[in-house]
């Protein structure tokens, strides 16, 4: 099992959303994790929008992944946001995104969270599964190939 379906409910997908700027992500995904976790959307948001200052969290191939430590949050929690038009995310290959994975940790968190960070990555990298997150016809769709998605494991041999 991936660490990616231990923390992400089918309640946090999300098909077509229609906002116009990273900023007015932002704000769903506050008011998404506010009603679920009763954490303050201004301290996602700013947990958020502070880790983007820092660097943008766009991977490229119209993928991001805005990720940030919440004081208060007990375990790590994922939304998936499929956006119904491209946004920008300063991307290092300069394409706007439309498939968006945000990642809450406790602000404690170590290892878990760069775990998470690499299945993520690994999962966002495999073209065939960002074109059927493009695609998927409705949330249960989306939600079953993430949540069945399987990380390769490294072979140090």
């Amino acid at each position: 099992m991936s660490l990616i379906s231990r923390i992400l409910p089918a309640s946090n997908v999300f098909l077509d959303m229609d906002v116009g700027s990273k900023k007015r992500i932002f704000e769903q995904v506050g008011m998404l994790f506010e009603n679920s976790h009763a954490i303050a959307r201004s301290v996602i948001f700013d947990s958020l929008f502070a880790r983007e200052k820092l660097g943008s969290t766009g991977l490229g191939q119209g993928v991001a992944i805005p990720h940030g430590r919440i004081k208060g949050l007990k375990e790590a929690s994922g939304a998936f946001i499929r956006l119904k038009n491209p946004v920008p995310f300063d991307a290092p290959d300069g394409k706007p995104v439309t498939l968006i994975f945000v990642l809450l940790v406790p602000a404690a968190a170590t290892d878990l969270h760069l775990q998470i960070l690499s299945e993520l990555a690994q999962l966002f990298s495999d073209k065939t599964v960002r074109d059927q997150l493009a695609t998927a016809s409705d949330v249960d769709a989306a939600f079953k190939l993430i949540s069945t998605w399987e990380p390769y494991a490294a072979d140090y041999r």
